[in-house]
């Protein structure tokens, strides 16, 4: 018990080093490895900010402001594992894009899982241009350390 005591009293240091940055390379390697996301942030100064893509039948298309708030954006913010949504822009704020208009008139009630369970008026089914691609500034990967950091250190204070 004493070992166990001391060992993780020393240890304090490298587990608020360890764990977010462990945190940090999961999700980038559940990114990076994986196909199965439904959607991206286009450009934006970072992957967690830009115009929102969505995929649908293999094509990427964009999604249209109508309605467009922070509860969409909480739900697109959470699927890119980026934190907690900062903004939810409008008028092409990000550029236009090119090519379909997935979605539009999105309804999030800010719990989904994934975007593409928000209702909408259905794939493909819009009444815009590309001069409405709506967009996400997502608070990002380093709000996610710094609140683990905070969390372990305040766990190791006890």
């Amino acid at each position: 018990m004493y070992l166990l005591k001391l060992l993780f009293s020393s240890c304090s240091f490298f587990l608020i080093l360890f764990i977010p940055i462990f945190s940090l390379l999961v999700s980038y390697l559940s990114v990076a490895l994986t196909d199965s996301l439904n959607v991206r942030l286009v450009g934006g100064h970072s992957r967690c900010a830009g115009r929102v893509e969505v995929l649908h039948r293999g094509q990427w298309g964009t999604v249209c402001d109508d309605g467009w708030d922070l509860a969409d954006a909480a739900v697109v913010c959470r699927e890119l594992d980026c934190g907690e949504p900062v903004d939810a822009l409008r008028d092409a704020h990000f550029g236009q894009g090119s090519g379909t208009i997935w979605m539009s008139a999105v309804l999030c009630f800010g719990s989904e899982s994934t975007l593409v369970y928000c209702r909408s008026k259905g794939w493909g089914k819009h009444d815009c241009d590309h001069s409405k691609d709506a967009g996400v500034i997502c608070s990002g990967e380093l709000f996610q350390i710094i609140t683990s950091m905070i969390i372990v250190h305040i766990t190791n204070m006890s």
